[in-house]
């Protein structure tokens, strides 16, 4: 790993440059970590609802867009992005220059609109920082290894490239710039008395990432783990400080729970009828992963009957139910039918704490027992309890189970009136 020296990488999302001010205002963010004596690396995304501007474009044209067109479009909007606030910031008297991703050195595999960084070759940037210039990169994107063709990285992309550039060049921090001021207990649209987390370790921040919350993109936290990145997620508007995401080793003792995170974004697949004999789950699992659809929650009864058939169910994202029901249908003979769910919702539970602590699970059970909510599948790691409820359901479930553990922000100041603090790496 390269020695961190003065080099900050800083990423605004979609809401934070989503009109000339909020532009302006990120480049003034810019301008004062340069003028702080940081060599300043920016990450930013499409203005707004740019990206999804694009693909209604794109699928007012095609029923089914090209994936390698569909790459060319959506890479545009970060672009703009770049060298609209680049222009701010030569107005304010500094040198700025815009890169794409490509020329930014982001490299990847050929996976068009899910594509994974495999390098990140970063001379260019190196050279323009050493000529005390500023680099804005185009999140979101990159180039192939193999075809050479304009990449994305799917949705929150501009997360994995600030953190693979921070990796990359050795940058002391990766702050994350968005609406919110940190990460928290849950979403407080829903829970209005949720608590702002001031450090969070990398392995909730997976958990909860891959469980709906939406602050940070599961990959970047990945890789940020694997590469030891600190992350700041922080507000582009209000200058306090946000969350620190960090090595379990440089947390506090965490608590049982942590945080309650939510989705409604997932439907749920049952093959009927499947055959009961080795390799048929293989075949299925294969065949979804080599169309590039992640699969989260499974399970699968044991056949009843002398019929020897079992029915198999697991969840998707949403976006990818077409591809897998056209996947599982296409294998043949395998079962005798598909159903599709869109109506289902997840609740989730994350704390470290929980490794060494019984009962976790039962306390949700009762929970959701006690507001008649039914559970129609369970996933469980270490660290994390998922269920999988009706959708109408979910934040009726969100608010009760973080009520029960205790979360909100008054709860925490009743039992410590100094309230939690962040550990600064380093200190």
């Amino acid at each position: 790993m390269p020695e961190r020296d003065d080099i900050v990488v800083m990423k605004f999302g979609g809401t934070s440059v989503a009109g000339p001010e909020e532009i302006k205002r990120a480049a003034r963010r810019i301008v004062a970590a340069r003028e702080a004596g940081n060599k300043v690396v920016a990450v930013l995304s499409a203005r707004g609802k740019s990206t999804d501007e694009l693909v209604a474009a794109a699928y007012e044209i095609s029923d089914k867009p090209d994936a390698r067109e569909m790459d060319m479009l959506l890479s545009t909007g970060e672009r703009i992005s770049c060298a609209l606030a680049s222009m701010a910031i030569n107005d304010m008297g500094h040198k700025a220059i815009s890169l794409t991703g490509s020329q930014a050195g982001i490299v990847t595999d050929s996976s068009h609109t899910k594509a994974r960084i495999v390098d990140v070759r970063a001379d260019r940037i190196k050279q323009t920082l050493s000529e005390e210039a500023i680099v804005l990169v185009a999140g979101f994107q990159g180039v192939s290894t193999d075809s050479r063709d304009v990449t994305t990285l799917g949705r929150g992309g501009s997360d994995t490239t600030a953190v693979a550039l921070a990796a990359a060049l050795g940058a002391s921090e990766c702050e994350i710039y968005t609406d919110v001021t940190g990460i928290f207990s849950a979403d407080p649209r829903i829970v209005p008395d949720a608590r702002k987390l001031p450090v969070v370790s990398y392995e909730e921040m997976l958990e909860m990432s891959a469980s709906g919350a939406k602050v940070l993109q599961l990959r970047s936290v990945e890789y940020a783990r694997n590469h030891g990145v600190p992350i700041h997620c922080r507000s582009s508007s209000v200058d306090v400080p946000g969350t620190l995401v960090l090595p379990e080793s440089e947390t506090m003792e965490r608590p049982i729970v942590t945080a309650v995170t939510h989705s409604v974004d997932e439907s749920r697949v049952t093959v009927v009828g499947v055959r009961d004999e080795p390799g048929i789950a293989g075949r299925i699992f294969t065949a979804l992963a080599e169309a590039n659809v992640n699969v989260d929650v499974i399970i699968q009864n044991e056949p009843v009957g002398e019929d020897d058939l079992a029915d198999l169910s697991f969840t998707v994202d949403r976006d990818d139910l077409p591809t897998a029901s056209e996947v599982i249908s296409g294998l043949g003979d395998i079962s005798h039918s598909v159903r599709t769910d869109e109506r289902i919702g997840k609740v989730s539970i994350v704390g470290a704490g929980m490794r060494s602590h019984p009962g976790v699970a039962a306390k949700v059970f009762e929970v959701l027992g006690e507001e008649r909510i039914n559970i129609e599948m369970i996933s469980t790691s270490p660290i994390k309890i998922s269920c999988v409820i009706p959708a109408d359901d979910v934040p009726r479930a969100v608010q009760s189970i973080h009520n029960a553990f205790d979360l909100g922000d008054d709860a925490i100041r009743a039992e410590d009136p100094t309230g939690p603090r962040p550990v600064v790496p380093g200190s």
